[in-house]
């Protein structure tokens, strides 16, 4: 059986390893000749003939002298000739090895990336995955309406796994964060699966990509082309009715409350109109093209403006949202302020009785440091009932005293009492529900429409915080929402101004276009990595 040392080696290498070789085993041989030599010619009879006893004594030792210097020189040259060439030839297989342009086998196992080189691969696999769901599933919805449920059924199917996939990989990447693993080879195996929880997302999107083509028939049937067209100006319209009303809305809410009640959808008007104008103007292309039989141009167009129309209603909707929230706070935040006063009065019950037992909620396990607080010491009085009472009176006055945020006071009176008590219930439950639905879609519709920016931290975070939401832990979901936006707000102001909405700033910003080429590159279709940016003109 070949060791595997040498089944590894290149044959060159193997050559020139015998080159050296052979140099060697010649220079001992011609040294040990030189040294051979004169042993046998010791016994060589000598022609010459006799000279008297004196004179060969005399003669005699110069000659023996002159004989033994040369016998000791001529082997060490041959020995220093063997080694310059030995070295000669390693020296010409590293020269070679250096400046050759075909790489050798140095070792069948690949270099082991770095933790940063590693972290750095989990980042942008998440990212990726995360821009490649969204996409899929703005373009979905423009095949669901015109298809029905029945026909699209395959790529929801193909959707929901995508979302699983990459839900899963946010939560390991959001446990590598808070440190668990913390074995490094256990944290190396995490973002391994962070990223083939990535990769699975991205297979199982790229699966149906060419099924949804030849559903659509964008590019190969000019009749398909022009039913997405309809379908898709039929969208356009109806958003630019539903954005002069949403300017409205917007309007009202912010005579009758504070300007921190709709702080979360400032500017989100005017961008759904500068969505509507880069839509009008890639539909537009669109209908020309098609009508000229530049199918493939044409595609590209729709879906450039399909991606501006989903955002448009993504920013109308989301003003839409608040509106109605906001109302539904108001009505809420008199019986939230009942229901902690009742709250309150349950823990200022009477004095216990002698010899019965103490029993004190636990507080929320949840929440930010600034959150947690450590239970007074036996002996000193509670300051938490005094906080409560503080908060509540905070609100009566802000109810009496003109516009108020209806939202950010069901959320402190919710949090008061969490903190005072540990639990919720009835009306106090409906309230923080309602706040962390509406933090977590704010901060949903802020990253969807300004993906182009946003980096995985805030990502990471909007995914924990509708993971927590589904679990039932409104209060940190609230709090989690809250950091989201936060960090995508960063994010956006470090990346600049949308610029000319109608040209490609805006566009790129949005994720609307890839930003691959400097004309804005192509539009994102459904798809994995492999297939979303397979629509270049």
């Amino acid at each position: 059986m070949t060791s595997s040392l040498f089944r590894g080696r290149p044959r060159r290498a193997t050559a020139h390893i015998r080159v050296r070789v052979a140099h060697a085993v010649l220079g001992i041989l011609v040294g040990a000749a030189w040294l051979v030599l004169p042993v046998m010619t010791v016994d060589a009879r000598d022609p010459v003939p006799v000279a008297p006893v004196g004179a060969v004594a005399s003669a005699a030792a110069p000659q023996q002298d002159g004989t033994s210097t040369a016998d000791l020189v001529l082997p060490l040259i041959a020995g220093v000739a063997a080694v310059a060439l030995a070295g000669y030839g390693w020296l010409r297989r590293t020269r070679r090895t250096r400046t050759r342009t075909t790489p050798g086998i140095v070792s069948t196992r690949p270099p082991v990336p770095t933790p940063a080189d590693s972290e750095r691969q989990a980042r942008a696999a998440l990212r990726l995955a995360d821009d490649c769901v969204r996409t899929s599933r703005e373009e979905l919805s423009f095949v669901r309406e015109r298809f029905g449920e029945q026909r699209t059924e395959p790529f929801t199917h193909a959707l929901r796994a995508a979302e699983t996939e990459l839900s899963a990989a946010f939560a390991i990447w959001r446990r590598y964060e808070e440190g668990v693993p913390e074995e490094a080879g256990a944290r190396r195996q995490a973002l391994a699966g962070v990223t083939g929880r990535c990769a699975e997302a991205g297979r199982r999107l790229d699966a149906e990509a060419e099924a949804l083509d030849r559903l659509r028939g964008l590019t190969a049937d000019e009749e398909g082309l022009r039913a997405a067209l309809e379908v898709a100006e039929e969208r356009f319209r109806e958003l630019a009715a539903r954005t002069m009303a949403a300017q409205r809305t917007l309007a009202a809410l912010r005579e009758r409350y504070a300007p921190s009640a709709t702080g979360s959808v400032t500017g989100y008007v005017e961008q759904a109109k500068d969505r509507l104008v880069f839509a009008g103007a890639r539909l537009n292309e669109a209908r020309q093209a098609a009508d000229v039989g530049e199918t493939r141009r044409a595609a590209w167009q729709l879906r450039a403006g399909e991606g501006a129309v989903a955002q448009t209603g993504v920013l109308v909707g989301g003003v839409e949202r608040l509106a109605a929230q906001v109302r539904e706070a108001a009505g809420l935040v008199p019986a939230a302020l009942t229901g902690a006063e009742a709250e309150l009065a349950t823990v200022r019950r009477p004095a216990l009785k002698p010899g019965e037992p103490e029993t004190r909620p636990a507080p929320a396990d949840r929440g930010t440091p600034a959150d947690r607080r450590t239970p007074p010491t036996p002996g000193e009085p509670d300051a938490r009932p005094a906080h409560v009472d503080g908060v509540l009176a905070a609100v009566r006055e802000e109810l009496t005293g003109g516009p108020y945020d209806p939202l950010d006071a069901l959320r402190r009176i919710t949090r008061a009492v969490e903190r005072l008590t540990g639990t919720r219930s009835g009306v106090l439950d409906a309230a923080a529900l309602l706040v962390a639905r509406s933090s977590v879609a704010g901060a949903e519709e802020f990253v969807g429409v300004h993906r182009g920016a946003v980096g995985t931290e805030a990502r990471a975070r909007l995914a924990e915080a509708a993971r927590e939401l589904g679990a039932g832990n409104t209060g940190w979901a609230d709090v989690v929402a809250g950091e989201a936006r936060r960090l995508a707000d960063r994010d956006v102001r470090a990346h600049g101004s949308e610029g000319d909405a109608a040209g490609l700033a805006g566009a790129v910003l949005g994720g609307i276009l890839l930003g691959e080429d400097p004309d804005g590159g192509p539009p994102p279709a459904f798809g994995g990595p492999r297939t979303r940016s397979r629509l270049h003109t």
